[in-house]
């Protein structure tokens, strides 16, 4: 259920109203708003009725969640989240680029890449330490030593890290070198992962698993935010379809689905959601028309010898000339770069 506070109800108020839930065996969630507070509560399995808070000082309105998610939803928190990832935000009228190689090959590789990628306008860092991989026999990463890479690449350009976690042993490891733990579509639903993510507390960017419903996704999503961390950045990267002219079927539609039902940014990965670099610029320009929040794209300096998805990494060029072509679409529909 949500509690919707008075304007005049003050912290002590909101204080007994989280009190009055804890005491009960529920999770109290205060979500501050331009207007006034409101106070999420979870963990209710239909035992709790809302004359319980009703009276309580300061309560304006208790409100019955209908969807299954909670803290996802736009009735637990109706403003739009923005997300900051190093101090850069996601969400709100800026759009994020992220950008950088698949994996992390060398020092001198993610460098020079990552150099490119400030120069022409990307805001964050993309790029895998550790890799799922669908064959065995194909390059799995550099590990720690990857991430140690990708903090020498953030201290020459100072773009924030995003990169993934791919199990919870390394969680922490990972977490000690990224901005951004990503959460792969391998991953969507490996539910301790989600938790542990929740609980490190730094912003997570989840993305949609390849057969996952919406309603799927948020509650991964949710997993996340009822650990306790609230920065979750949710990432359209294509779904599994009959088509056989693209790697993956890229479902925009998603968009606008999620920002009607939940308060969380999205991005797209045109990249994954197409596997093919000349579907990239494209599908990115239709992304935020569709109203993404945002694009990763992967760049790299060499794609014939990357070694892990070439095929789909622009040139540094070509990201330039996707970042020039994209700013009359951001400014149609009342974003920047």
């Amino acid at each position: 259920m949500l509690i919707v506070m008075d304007r005049s109800a003050t912290p002590a108020d909101v204080g007994r109203v989280v009190d009055a839930a804890e005491r009960m065996g529920l999770k109290a969630h205060p979500i501050p708003g331009e207007q006034r507070t409101a106070v999420g509560i979870t963990g209710n399995r239909g035992t709790v009725e809302p004359t319980a808070f009703e009276n309580l000082p300061g309560v304006l309105e208790v409100i019955k969640v209908s969807h299954p998610y909670k803290l996802v939803s736009r009735e637990f928190h109706p403003d739009d989240t923005v997300v900051s990832i190093g101090g850069v935000p996601v969400g709100g009228k800026r759009l994020a680029i992220i950008a950088g190689p698949c994996a992390v090959e060398s020092l001198e590789q993610t460098v020079t890449i990552a150099r490119e990628v400030k120069a022409r306008g990307a805001h964050l860092l993309r790029g895998g330490a550790y890799k799922p991989r669908t064959s065995p026999y194909s390059f799995q990463g550099l590990g720690e030593e990857g991430l140690k890479i990708l903090a020498a690449a953030r201290e020459e350009t100072g773009l924030p890290v995003v990169t993934e976690a791919l199990d919870t042993s390394s969680i922490d490891v990972v977490a000690k070198y990224a901005d951004c733990l990503q959460i792969g579509a391998r991953n969507m639903q490996n539910f301790e992962l989600l938790k542990a993510a929740g609980r490190i507390g730094k912003p997570v960017l989840l993305k949609r698993g390849m057969s996952a419903t919406l309603e799927e996704f948020l509650l991964a999503a949710e997993y996340v935010l009822a650990e306790g961390n609230p920065n979750v950045v949710l990432c359209e990267r294509g779904v599994r379809t009959f088509s056989d002219f693209t790697r993956n079927t890229l479902d925009l539609s998603v968009i606008p689905a999620v920002e009607r039902l939940s308060h969380l940014p999205i991005l797209v990965d045109p990249s994954h959601g197409t596997g093919r670099r000349h579907k990239v610029a494209p599908m990115s320009f239709a992304s935020i028309a569709a109203g993404a929040d945002g694009v990763a794209i992967e760049v790299h300096h060499q794609p014939e010898l990357a070694l892990s998805d070439g095929p789909q990494a622009l040139t540094p060029a070509l990201f330039s000339d996707l970042m020039a072509r994209l700013q009359p679409i951001a400014a149609a529909v009342g974003r920047t770069l």
